[in-house]
């Protein structure tokens, strides 16, 4: 198993990833989370462990990009369960609702993988075999309209 991933934050705000050598940003730090990258982010002076505080603001800079996933409705609601009684449930609720959420998610883009990879192949191929019947169908009602045409029109061979 390999370590903990250390990013320093200094007082200057800036954050330098350890194992890079290099300083990133928040988008940075989100791209390790959505990769599965397990890290922590400390305060360089203190050596205080201050990754929630640096999640929190990547879900801020998140929120304010784009389409928000937490209404106003939803925020004054989490804010109201701090130092209630359920706080400890309602942590426990959240955590483990993602976690069904996201697992329904993978299944359903497993799914989806699966129908892309097989479904068109056997799609088409109904698709030109029905075209194919239609197209023969449609041929054989030509040409018996045709013979009835004939057979009731016969022409001499001078074509007259």
């Amino acid at each position: 198993m390999q370590p903990e991933r250390i990013i320093k934050k200094y007082s200057n705000r800036r954050l330098y990833d350890t194992e890079i050598s290099a300083y990133v940003t928040l988008d940075d730090v989100r791209r390790l989370v959505k990769a599965g990258v397990k890290f922590k982010v400390v305060d360089a002076k203190t050596d205080e462990d201050i990754t929630r505080s640096i999640l929190m603001q990547v879900i801020l800079e998140q929120e304010e990009r784009g389409k928000p996933i937490f209404t106003q409705e939803m925020l004054e609601q989490i804010i109201r369960t701090y130092g209630d009684a359920m706080q400890g449930f309602m942590t426990r609720y959240l955590e483990q609702s993602m976690a069904v959420f996201l697992k329904q998610q993978q299944a359903v883009q497993e799914q989806m993988a699966n129908l892309i990879q097989t479904a068109p192949a056997s799609i088409y191929a109904d698709l030109a075999q029905h075209n194919l019947k239609l197209w023969q169908t449609l041929q054989e009602g030509f040409l018996k309209a045709y013979s009835q045409e004939r057979a009731s029109n016969p022409r001499s061979p001078d074509g007259a």
